[in-house]
């Protein structure tokens, strides 16, 4: 079975709520998990749009595989490098906070004669 991936590294979002939106379309048509991500409210729906689309893309450009037959094989969200900051606050403390930040690994490919 052939199979297309794109990566999106270093995306300046929590992992966690990124998984969220990724449970929503792993398994599903390419297409019908386009659409569901272009209607969900969340902020890392938009960046799992674009990488899902540069899937398809790589699937259609590079191996020659049929848009209308694909899916979502895998779809994961590993953590990324931790940006440690700092907030100051009353009396001249300061409380650190980490910006977390992932990376995006979407997965398509065309099913075997399987039923959908």
């Amino acid at each position: 079975m052939m199979e297309a991936k794109a990566i999106s590294k270093q995306i300046r979002i929590s992992p966690f709520k990124v998984r969220q939106v990724l449970s929503l379309i792993r398994g599903k048509k390419a297409g019908e998990a386009l659409l569901i991500l272009r209607y969900c409210p969340k902020k890392a729906a938009r960046y799992i749009e674009k990488t899902l689309t540069s899937a398809i893309a790589n699937a259609d450009h590079n191996l020659g595989m049929s848009v209308d037959e694909l899916y979502v094989v895998k779809a994961i969200a590993d953590e990324g490098p931790t940006l440690k900051r700092w907030k100051p606050v009353s009396m001249g403390r300061a409380h650190p906070f980490n910006h977390r930040t992932c990376h995006i690994t979407i997965v398509v490919g065309e099913r075997q004669g399987g039923i959908d």
